[in-house]
């Protein structure tokens, strides 16, 4: 499991924009978002680097999470 702080997520709009991002590359992913502590958890093969990357590109500020 990959923890994720995820600036900028708002509404259900914004944790599908998220959980699609991750799902188009890894469609058995498991990703969870609790846009209250703006984290999202991701299970899923694809490297940490490679899951920013995707959020990222659907205009997130996205670093890997350090306290949980």
């Amino acid at each position: 499991m990959q923890v994720f702080n995820v600036q900028g997520m708002s509404c259900g709009h914004c944790v599908r924009a998220v959980t699609q991002a991750v799902k188009s590359q890894d469609e058995s992913a498991t990703v969870e978002v609790d846009l209250g502590k703006a984290l999202v958890r991701v299970e899923s093969s694809l490297s940490a680097e490679r899951i920013i990357s995707l959020i990222s590109e659907e205009g997130y500020e996205v670093a890997k999470a350090t306290h949980l």
